[in-house]
């Protein structure tokens, strides 16, 4: 399976006020076709002042060579991102300024998923065959790293971490001996133990995950988690509501067929309700039918009546709605204000993945050192 244009081979609280002014503000977005909407008054009428639609504001993060796979975004001032050429780097004052605070001598590793406790705590996942994979923790905001896995299984390829808490999180690889492999913590990912295999369905052939946004596998309260795949006969999403011990399957209308095409990220407002983004991520192919939803936890899947169009890699809830996303890829951003139903194109640079924070904070981040937050 290809790993998006390489070989797989080689955190509270906000007032009542605060959360009407951004759910309308966001609405807002629903209606337009673009960022910004200059209309030309009649030379009789009274000029008012333009409105603003919420918008991406790029940051400058110093990196052209980078491209950041992997978010994460502790407040509307903190936030880490993680990519190529073993490149991680973190903000606490809103994307004004970022430090490089990468390991040394990790130049070659991959880091495709990064999961951030607060501004000095966080955990990395390098992505590839064997040992190529691994885990790093830091404690002290990146000024040092702990190697607390290294994958030495050969058929293994780790491509997503997710936790449900400070303490507790999980790792995913593709299958190995028929079944996915999943890795857990019990200590905020400073030590890793491979879980038993028997709760776990059998893959299909060819299916594997996707390393394209860190969102192939994602939590949503203390026990539930979600898997995402492609590159089989069919799209799927795979569900435990115990921490990874025992799982469920179910299927998903998401382009399939193909190794590079199935679901690529996942979103979970609560345990019920989830969102499903993917597609072909080959830039000459097409890919409708790209979004898709659950109301049942991921027991079924509905399609978009209109999805975005293209494929996309990202998708996240904004804090405090029950209907409003954000879904990225590298042709655009979508935003759906019906809970997934429809979307439309609010931007059109490139982006893989994306995240909101509780503080009414979103940020998105890609290929040449992009890194943004949603102004408004």
């Amino acid at each position: 399976m290809r790993r998006l244009g390489k070989t797989r081979r080689t955190v509270r609280a906000a007032g009542p006020k605060r959360k009407r002014a951004w759910a309308a503000a966001v609405a807002s977005v629903g209606v337009l076709v673009s960022l910004t909407t200059t209309t030309a008054a009649p030379a009789h009428a009274t000029t008012t002042p333009e409105k603003t639609a919420p918008h991406w504001e790029l940051t400058d993060t110093g990196t052209p060579a980078v491209r950041f796979r992997g978010l994460a975004a502790v407040d509307r001032h903190t936030a880490w991102v993680a990519g190529s050429q073993g490149a991680v780097l973190r903000t606490t004052d809103g994307g004004a300024s970022w430090r490089n605070v990468s390991r040394p001598g990790a130049a070659d590793l991959q880091f495709r998923d990064v999961e951030a406790f607060d501004g000095r705590h966080a955990v990395v996942l390098a992505i590839g065959e064997g040992e190529a994979s691994r885990v790093y923790r830091t404690d002290d905001g990146g000024a040092t790293w702990t190697e607390s896995f290294r994958n030495t299984d050969a058929r293994a390829f780790y491509d997503c971490l997710a936790f449900f808490d400070r303490r507790h999180g999980l790792a995913m690889s593709d299958p190995v001996d028929g079944r996915f492999r999943i890795l857990s913590t019990r200590d905020g990912g400073r030590t890793w133990t491979v879980l038993p295999d028997r709760g776990m369905p059998a893959a299909l052939e060819g299916e594997a995950g996707f390393a394209a946004s860190g969102q192939c596998l994602v939590t949503a309260g203390s026990r539930d988690v979600w898997l995402a795949t492609g590159g089989a006969a069919h799209a799927r999403v795979l569900h435990s509501a115990d921490r990874g011990r025992t799982w469920t399957v179910s299927g998903t209308p998401l382009p399939a067929g193909d190794p590079a095409r199935g679901v690529f990220a996942l979103a979970f407002r609560d345990r019920a309700h989830g969102l499903a983004v993917g597609g072909d991520y080959r830039p000459d192919q097409p890919s409708p039918h790209a979004a898709a939803t659950t109301a049942d936890g991921g027991r079924t899947w509905r399609l978009a009546r209109t999805a975005p169009p293209a494929y996309r890699s990202g998708v996240t809830w904004l804090p405090h709605t029950r209907t409003t996303a954000l879904a990225v890829g590298p042709t655009g951003t979508d935003l759906t204000t019906d809970a997934g139903r429809t979307w439309h194109t609010i931007d059109t640079g490139s982006y893989d993945t994306v995240t909101c924070t509780t503080d009414h904070s979103c940020w998105a981040a890609g290929e040449q050192g992009r890194v943004a937050r949603l102004a408004r």
